[in-house]
């Protein structure tokens, strides 16, 4: 079974700022300190933020099946502002799912606002798909909003 979520969330921060955290290894480092609830560490694995970088995210206590995960970057297009990642141990992959990739992209509104884009694509096995229903753009859009303040409190300053 495979499918497809997405979701935009437009936040007032130009898109050049927002891609400096999204765009980069700033964004793992965010999300404990400011979401622990979502995420409660990121650990690089290998990699300095480009291509071919290893991730381990590890999850707050409380969501059955899963603790951890390790993505790997796939794709960063500074110029495009966008990047891919792929689940490659644990997490979804441990619940059937042969892949888990999350794509974001930043899209410029104008030059002070701009679109986070995410995109969940999955592929879960035919006996686990059940397990479909886990997949939700909810968490991606709680960080887009969060960032996106964050990034607003801190230019106000």
């Amino acid at each position: 079974m495979k499918g497809q979520l997405s979701k935009e969330i437009e936040v007032t921060v130009p898109a050049t700022d927002i891609w400096e955290v999204y765009g980069s290894l700033e964004l793992g480092k965010l999300i404990p300190k400011l979401m622990p609830d979502i995420l409660r560490d990121v650990e690089v694995v290998e990699g300095d933020g480009g291509v071919g970088t290893v991730l381990k995210l590890t999850l707050p206590p409380g969501i059955p099946g899963l603790s951890y995960y390790k993505e790997k970057f796939t794709k960063v297009d500074n110029e495009k502002r966008h990047k891919e990642t792929e689940v490659v141990e644990g997490g979804y992959l441990e619940l059937g799912f042969t892949l888990y990739r999350i794509t974001l992209q930043i899209i410029e509104k104008d030059s002070e606002s701009s679109i986070i884009k995410s995109t969940i694509d999955y592929e879960v096995n035919d006996d686990s798909a059940d397990n479909a229903a886990f997949v939700s753009t909810k968490p991606l859009e709680t960080i887009a909003q969060v960032i996106g303040k964050y990034l607003m409190e801190k230019k106000a300053v």
